[in-house]
């Protein structure tokens, strides 16, 4: 049977790291997932109560079916209202409820790349980013983030990665996974070489309630750029992953945004795919949550600083310290080894599981962890990994 070329494209193998992992879980090891970020694996999740409520009360909202091809207006009313508490101006008809961010990727990349264009993307990159390109039939193109200037975007060489065939620059901010938040110097510098080169910013925003060195997040939506894609969704905002819903506001030049909106209601419409119980409680769901989003927002400042705590006592790590998101990178001072070989031993002698840097386009050598997680089992995880690597270290030298 004849398969196209993209179903040969994904490996069908588990990786070393992960087949040591199911080896592990399968002897009965009690295996600590410091990769995961879903917060409600670890005792956040949004008010039982409220939820009950705000379902309950929009079941007749959602019992005849009338679809919106750009999401449901009340929908883009309260997302636009949550923009403009925070001084942003998103009007509900620039706005794009989608399944998701992944799926709002997806969309951006459809429409402003052809097959072989090129989107350009910072490093270290989400690994997903590859799988997305290669469903779009486009390129990953990188530029660099400066660890020895604690993950700054490099201007000078993102400018210089641009070709005849480079359709969108992402940026992400807060960053995954390296914490970086950029700063609104950087953003006004990016969106004067996106208006030099005529491209749009995709800008992510998904952790943009988790900031520990701002009291708001810079913008790319809020400088000159000539395009802006902002997204962003319930899943780390309100600890709702398995609500899928997204969304992606549309701002700058007043003729690109209404041929963008244009394109995305025709691609939306194709498919229709977000729920509509999900479209219909959004509204309440932001409204009624902000108690609980600080209390949220207070855990995972706790679940930083313990982190970061237990790194800089750690003579074998060193780490810049992240500004938000869930994630922190890590570089290992020890002897130079194969990171495959690092993470592989700390998962069988610490029975923690972190990912490498490679994973994320990071050089060597480093690993990858969140902090999202109860907080005596960071404590016990870290405490395992510090003891291995510094004992390691030690007896390697």
């Amino acid at each position: 049977m004849i398969f196209s070329t993209l179903a040969d494209a994904f490996p069908e193998k588990i990786n070393r790291l992960y087949s040591a992992r199911d080896v592990a879980v399968a002897r009965g090891e009690r295996i600590l997932d410091f990769i995961s970020g879903n917060v409600s694996q670890h005792g956040i999740v949004y008010p039982e109560q409220i939820l009950n409520d705000v379902l309950l009360a929009a079941v007749p909202q959602m019992r005849v079916y009338r679809p919106d091809s750009i999401g449901q207006p009340a929908t883009r009313q309260a997302i636009s209202n949550y923009y403009e508490a925070q001084g942003v101006r998103l009007k509900p008809e620039e706005i794009l409820v989608t399944p998701g961010t992944s799926i709002s990727y997806f969309y951006c990349f459809k429409l402003m790349a052809n097959g072989g264009d090129e989107i350009l993307c910072p490093s270290p990159c989400y690994p997903l980013f590859e799988t997305i390109a290669r469903l779009c039939d486009v390129q990953l193109t990188f530029y660099p983030l400066k660890e020895a200037h604690d993950w700054e975007i490099d201007l000078d060489y993102l400018e210089s990665r641009l070709t005849s065939k480079t359709r969108a620059i992402v940026v992400i901010s807060p960053h995954n996974p390296t914490g970086k938040v950029a700063s609104e110097e950087q953003l006004q510098s990016l969106a004067e070489i996106a208006q030099r080169h005529h491209l749009p910013i995709i800008a992510d925003e998904v952790f943009n309630e988790f900031l520990f060195e701002f009291q708001t997040l810079p913008r790319p939506a809020e400088t000159r750029a000539p395009l802006v894609f902002t997204l962003n969704g319930l899943s780390k905002m309100m600890a709702l992953p398995g609500m899928k819903l997204g969304w992606m506001g549309v701002s700058g030049d007043p003729t690109l945004v209404k041929k963008s909106m244009h394109a995305l209601e025709m691609i939306s419409d194709t498919f229709l795919p977000v729920n509509e119980l999900a479209q219909f409680i959004t509204p309440e769901i932001l409204k009624r949550g902000g108690e609980f989003l600080a209390h949220y927002k207070r855990w995972v400042r706790q679940c930083r600083d313990i982190a970061l705590e237990a790194v800089s006592h750690c003579r074998s790590l060193e780490c810049i310290p992240p500004s938000g998101g869930f994630y922190l990178t890590a570089r290992i001072l020890g002897p130079e080894r194969d990171e495959d070989d690092w993470v592989t031993d700390i998962l069988n002698q610490c029975k923690v599981l972190v990912h490498p840097g490679y994973f994320y386009e990071i050089p060597p050598t480093h690993f990858v962890m969140t902090f999202i997680q109860e907080i005596d089992s960071l404590r016990e995880g870290l405490a395992r990994v510090c003891e291995f690597l510094d004992s390691d270290r030690g007896r390697v030298k």
